[in-house]
């Protein structure tokens, strides 16, 4: 039985984080061929749990967090090959563990996971807005 690492102190390289993302259905939706920009937003997000498998990147919760109010869970990946074992629930519950106890966790559910996070506890928000253009 495989004994899976979480780590907050170790941010992965552009290759392993790329790796990862091509094996989750998340890849899709991230530029993940734009090295600088993924690179940018790996290097940018001020909290960032990962799970390893020995040596490879398997997990990834990626956030942005004033650390006691909300945290926004930017991107929760696992590895195609091992979903379906609790790792995606972890790797909140490591969010958590960083920040305060009243700490909201907020996300954008990918249209694959909407089904994922109500049976964690996560309720859905009626007026969620994002602005994809810029300002006219």
């Amino acid at each position: 039985m495989q004994k899976i690492v979480y780590r907050s102190d170790h941010k992965p390289s552009l290759s392993q984080a790329i790796s990862l993302y091509s094996n989750c259905s998340l890849g899709a939706r991230r530029p993940i061929t734009d090295g600088k920009r993924f690179q940018a937003m790996l290097d940018n997000a001020n909290l960032m749990i990962t799970a390893w498998d020995d040596q490879q990147l398997i997990g990834i919760a990626r956030c942005l967090t004033d650390f006691v109010y909300i945290t926004y869970l930017a991107d929760l990946a696992v590895d195609e090959r091992y979903q379906h074992q609790g790792i995606g629930k972890q790797l909140i519950r490591e969010v958590q563990k960083h920040t305060a106890s009243n700490c909201k966790i907020t996300l954008l559910a990918a249209p694959q996971a909407v089904d994922y996070y109500p049976h964690l506890g996560f309720q859905a928000h009626p007026s969620a807005w994002t602005l994809n253009e810029l300002l006219q």
